[in-house]
């Protein structure tokens, strides 16, 4: 059976964020992940991970200036040097959480910019990030994401992510598959885990098209979930998704052993 690790930026959102790690352990989570840790200090977090008996899966690179609408710096000519800082700050977060995962948010395309130079500085950021998280031991992901929810997001397809991965050419960096944008952008999962599963280093879910538990909507997460124990994945599955009525309540469709 699957593990899944509760997304806490999207869930538990009825109480504070430091008080979410406390409320997923006793929804009965083993791991959790989220997007952003660096509000609150690695030591403020890691006490809560340890309180509760958590593992922490995953977190992002900085983004850039996310207030104001940017969703990451790595295919952005001229901030390159902020990019490399932020590798910095994140591996610093990971290495005092335990986290063995960072996602380094590709950023989002310019109206009439080159996606050539733009993806020409994605691979050398993505070089660089990648010989950095390798030197700790800590896996490099990036993200396909759907442009209907963040618009102009460079990197949208499992394929043109495996191919940057390819000519990245490092061992740590993998693709995390959230079969949420999938779905939206392409389709075919179950077809999409058959052929890149050993190159996929994270996997989310979410209900289609909106966003909710995963028993709602288009997608059937149960013959999913079989797929994958028949596939031999052994990782972590982030429930990057937005609770309908409650987190609790909503609980009703995860398994449990």
């Amino acid at each position: 059976m699957p593990k899944f690790a509760a997304n806490l930026t999207m869930m538990f959102n009825e109480v504070p964020f430091i008080a979410r790690f406390e409320a997923a352990a006793q929804a009965g989570f083993k791991a959790v992940e989220f997007l952003f840790p660096y509000e609150h200090s690695a030591k403020e977090i890691a006490a809560q991970l340890t309180a509760h008996r958590l593992q922490n899966v995953l977190f992002n690179m900085p983004p850039g200036d996310w207030a104001a609408g940017e969703r990451g710096l790595a295919c952005l000519p001229g901030r390159e040097a902020e990019f490399r800082a932020g590798v910095a700050t994140a591996i610093a977060y990971a290495k005092a959480l335990g986290t063995p995962r960072l996602h380094a948010m590709a950023g989002l395309l310019p109206d009439g910019a080159d996606r050539m130079t733009h993806r020409a500085t994605y691979i050398d950021n993505l070089k660089y990030a990648a010989a950095e998280t390798a030197r700790h031991g800590i896996m490099l992901l990036i993200e396909p994401i759907n442009t209907r929810d963040i618009p102009r997001y460079f990197l949208n397809t499992q394929a043109d992510a495996h191919a940057i991965r390819e000519q990245v050419g490092a061992a740590n960096l993998k693709v995390q598959m959230d079969c949420y944008h999938v779905q939206i952008v392409e389709g075919d999962i179950a077809m999409k885990l058959r052929q890149y599963l050993p190159h996929i280093g994270h996997i989310q879910i979410a209900g289609v098209p909106e966003r909710n538990e995963p028993d709602t909507g288009e997608v059937n997460y149960p013959y999913l979930f079989r797929l994958l124990d028949e596939l031999g994945y052994d990782g972590w599955l982030g429930c990057e998704y937005r609770p309908r009525n409650g987190t609790v309540n909503g609980l009703g469709w995860m398994p449990r052993e």
